[in-house]
């Protein structure tokens, strides 16, 4: 959970985002100059997006093999993202699913043999089933129909059931259902009425239930699923606007952990009793606590703060109390941590600026570590990639706006480079540090990128986080207009060439900037945006309904709010966009619809103002295929080399 905000809810609009150096506010003054200008390779989009991408399965109980030899994980290393058994002796990676379509992603070992959990949807429709291959690999769709959004909630902990969510019952409601690990039998435990389904304890007794109400207020009920009368309960009652979300239940099925920012500014963990009703805090940070988790006994616990823009991971030992020192890892952010069953190693990624996630494997008897995968494209040299520092700036009315710079190799005084602004999705988002291949192909090509964290950004505090509420493309907008102030004020950046790139609601704040601010920017990459607030939020599918009030107290509600949304939707006020635009749109996104982008490049070309738009028949809300990665990444600097680099020589 982030912030105030649902994490289903922060992620409407999300376009992701995902160094080690401590943050710091950084004046233009301050910035160190370059000597002089260092000669680095130009790396074409492929090599970078060569390098390969690798995430461990979702189930963090069952990320190693009942043997404890194998790891189970995603990769694209065949071009689309498939599963993986990645040998802990270092040996090469088994492929389990033969995906040339449709990515598809671990969810989990089965406990006692090799059988494998994983999901897909249909081309980025976001319907996802659950399926299963058997240890002969064979498969099998656990969650067979139409129109239907499936997902993992957890294993029993005897092993001989797992519990799976779905809408078959009416399309929008994720009923919880109890399958037999032997022959896959199921019958239905939770019949959900209007909750966000987050939790089950691993006794199968206890479901944990999430229910905004604003976007700034929500509670967390619970359900026993042992009673005569299996009702959610709320468990915690409050005034006024208090947020709370679920992490999970404790090993020994006697509390759930939660977040709430009842205390503060910031989420804290807490933990509440499901025999007494007491509740105490877990774990409170000046910071947001991102996550808590468990290793499989309950000895380990696992918690991560997001800290400015970077997350930092603490192991406890619950028996001694004492924080759990890991050996000494490569630079970056720690994730997707995950224990073996004896609770003898753990599996994790590495991220930071300059290397992409690399799995390593920790071994806590002999206290030492191993690296098993090299995701970098060993074409590219890793120092010339670029690390990022985190920056603020001040907008309009004197909010700091946290940001993340990056700043080409050899840019300064002398050698001044063209900028973007990069306007990240949500629109609750947050832009952290770690590697991301668009970002260091931009930069490797000579573009300095601001990563602004307007308000209503997540990762700052509740007060930061609703300073937009129903002011979007207004106060949010003007913040993104003053990171080109911003930029203009550094020695080293052109700040006659800056233009502004951004995905989901970052693509819509950059029409909107292109529309409302038509000056502010020189040209603008719009990564499937919304242009048309009224069509979208009456369009939102049918799972999103049990948030659907809280997003609605978020952006407006379309049958009161519909001339706000007009007034604030770029394509009603297309005859304002005078520079150069490029439009990048998935045709199978469920959340930002293709004719968004349709009628809003058919409106800019009315204008005679240059206008290219890229459409990718097999895509989705993001980007999954390589090929399709390569593809736009290569159109954002090739529309760049043109209209904003270029511009110095008209």
């Amino acid at each position: 959970m982030k912030s105030a905000f649902p994490l289903s809810l922060l992620c409407f609009f999300t376009f992701s985002i995902i160094g080690c150096e401590q943050p710091k506010t950084v004046a233009p003054a301050e910035v160190e100059p370059v000597a002089a200008v260092v000669e680095i390779p130009k790396y074409s989009a492929q090599a970078f997006f060569e390098t390969t991408s690798y995430g461990l399965s979702r189930a963090a109980g069952h990320a190693f093999s009942a043997d404890g030899k194998a790891i189970l994980m995603s990769s694209d290393a065949s071009g689309v993202f498939n599963v993986y058994a990645l040998p802990l002796d270092g040996g090469e990676p088994e492929q389990l699913t033969e995906s040339t379509d449709n990515a598809v992603f671990a969810l989990s070992w089965f406990p006692a043999d090799n059988r494998v959990l994983y999901t897909y949807d249909g081309g980025g429709n976001e319907l996802n089933h659950v399926f299963v291959r058997e240890e002969d690999g064979s498969t099998r769709d656990l969650t067979p129909g139409d129109e239907l959004k499936a997902g993992f909630l957890a294993w029993a902990k005897d092993g001989q059931n797992f519990y799976l969510t779905s809408t078959e019952r009416d399309g929008k409601s994720f009923d919880v259902y109890r399958y037999s690990a032997s022959d896959y039998s199921r019958e239905m435990v939770f019949e959900n009425n209007g909750f966000q389904v987050s939790a089950i304890s691993d006794n199968g007794r206890w479901i944990a239930l999430d229910k905004p109400r604003t976007s700034a207020d929500s509670d967390v009920f619970v359900v026993d699923l042992h009673s005569d009368n299996p009702e959610p309960m709320l468990i915690t009652g409050h005034m006024g606007n208090i947020s709370y979300g679920t992490f999970e239940f404790t090993r020994d099925n006697n509390s759930l952990v939660y977040a709430t920012n009842e205390f503060g500014e910031f989420n804290q963990a807490w933990k509440y009793n499901l025999q007494s009703g007491e509740s105490s805090v877990l774990v409170k940070a000046p910071w947001d606590v991102s996550y808590v988790t468990y290793s499989p006994s309950g000895r380990y616990q696992v918690a991560g703060v997001n800290a400015d823009a970077r997350t930092e991971v603490t192991v406890l030992d619950t028996q001694s109390g004492t924080e759990v020192s890991l050996p000494e890892l490569p630079p970056g952010d720690l994730r997707n941590v995950r224990f073996s069953a004896d609770e003898t190693h753990i599996a994790l990624i590495v991220n930071a600026d300059d290397s992409p996630s690399n799995i390593h494997v920790i071994d806590l008897v002999e206290g030492h570590s191993h690296q098993l995968t090299q995701a970098l494209n060993p074409a590219i040299d890793q120092s010339h990639l670029v690390s990022s520092e985190v920056v603020r700036y001040k907008s309009f009315d004197g909010l700091e706006i946290p940001s993340i710079l990056y700043r080409p190799h050899g840019a300064s005084a002398e050698n001044p480079v063209p900028a973007l602004v990069l306007v990240h999705g949500g629109p609750g988002g947050q832009t952290r540090t770690g590697y991301r291949a668009m970002v260091q192909h931009l930069v490797n090509h000579g573009y300095a990128v601001l990563g602004a964290n307007n308000r209503g950004s997540s990762g700052y505090g509740k007060t930061f986080f609703h300073k937009d509420d129903k002011r979007h493309g207004e106060e949010d907008l003007q913040d993104i207009v003053y990171g080109r102030a911003y930029l203009d004020s550094l020695d080293w950046v052109d700040g006659s060439r800056v233009g502004i790139i951004g995905g989901s609601y970052g693509g819509y704040m950059v029409a909107a900037a292109l529309a409302f601010e038509p000056e502010a920017f020189d040209v603008g990459i719009d990564i499937f945006g919304v242009t048309n607030w009224v069509r979208t939020l009456e369009s939102i599918p049918p799972w999103w309904e049990a948030f659907k009030e809280a997003l609605y107290d978020e952006m407006g509600d379309p049958a009161t709010d519909a001339e706000r949304h007009r007034r604030i939707s770029p394509l009603f006020h297309a005859e304002n966009i005078v520079k150069p635009l490029l439009v990048v749109q998935g045709a199978n996104d469920p959340r930002v619809l293709q004719v968004e982008s349709d009628e809003l490049v058919a409106a800019v070309q009315a204008n005679e103002v240059p206008v290219e738009y890229l459409v990718f028949p097999d895509e989705g809300h993001g980007f999954r295929k390589r090929d399709n990665r390569i593809s736009a990444s290569d159109a954002y600097v090739k529309f760049l080399d043109i209209y904003l680099k270029g511009a110095a020589t008209e």
